[in-house]
């Protein structure tokens, strides 16, 4: 597998700033969530770590290798989006396989792990029936098989779950961490739901406005906030605020609220 280091990482949009200076490490093997609420940036890390888009600056390492210059063909990635993409014209079975046939595998190659990724994902039983005739949570799975049958060192997902009714989320919250720790893929997970952040990512890269605002395992983030913004967008409800000022009295120094204080 491969780790992943991204180093003073920026992209900007015209005079937009979608990232700002991030700075990131990813250990082989681990499962990272990039959490934020919309337009923090997070899809716009995963893109330049998939290589749709080039950085307007920094580097991206895959081991100790800068592959900001390496085309996305050639990185060796599995990638799910929030809307599958799977081909509707195709079957199941040559929706998995469709990624192999462009790496020219022989045929027999191809379905050995067409067949085999399928019984992993446990979906043997749909490999001849069309994305219109699957559930949701169906379609979320042949997505997840084509993706893995590539056998990538990285696996990076964007809100896969969303379109999911709540129920199924949970199932599937489950079955992805089940498969990534089998498999030991490093995984790269972008989510703007905190619930799925903390209870699948081994740690959890906090984004706000294109900025790292914390990184840090779920239960460091919950206890031990590093600033305002992750103590208000952790946990639910959410951390409670007070303002009040730091006053010396008799030589004890006292959190004054206005309407009560604290020693």
């Amino acid at each position: 597998m491969v780790s992943v280091r991204l180093e003073n990482l920026t992209k900007c949009f015209g005079r937009v700033i979608a990232v700002n200076n991030l700075n990131l490490e990813i250990k082989d093997g681990e499962f990272v969530a990039l959490l934020g609420p919309s337009g923090c940036g997070k899809t716009t890390t995963l893109l330049m770590i998939a290589g749709i888009y080039k950085p307007t600056k920094g580097y991206i390492y895959f081991d100790d290798v800068i592959v900001n210059d390496l085309p996305p063909k050639d990185r060796n990635i599995g990638m799910v989006f929030q809307s599958y993409a799977l081909y509707p014209h195709m079957r199941v079975f040559d929706n998995i396989a469709f990624p192999l046939k462009l790496q020219k595998l022989p045929k027999e190659e191809i379905k050995k792990r067409v067949l085999e990724t399928a019984k992993l994902l446990r979906i043997e039983d749909l490999l001849n029936r069309k994305p219109a005739q699957l559930s949701g949570g169906q379609q979320q799975r042949v997505a997840l098989a084509r993706a893995l049958a590539k056998q990538p060192n990285l696996f990076l997902m964007d809100e896969p779950l969303s379109n999911l009714d709540a129920k199924l989320r949970v199932i599937m919250r489950a079955e992805l961490k089940r498969l990534q720790k089998s498999l030991g893929i490093t995984t790269i997970y972008v989510t703007h739901d905190q619930v799925e952040a903390m209870t699948m990512a081994d740690r959890i890269a906090v984004l706000n406005k294109g900025e790292l605002q914390q990184y840090s395992t779920a239960e460091e983030l919950y206890s031990k906030p590093s600033n305002l913004f992750v103590a208000g967008f952790i946990g639910s409800p959410p951390m409670n605020f007070i303002e009040c000022t730091l006053v010396e009295r008799d030589n004890k120094y006292y959190l004054d609220a206005s309407d009560f204080s604290i020693e």
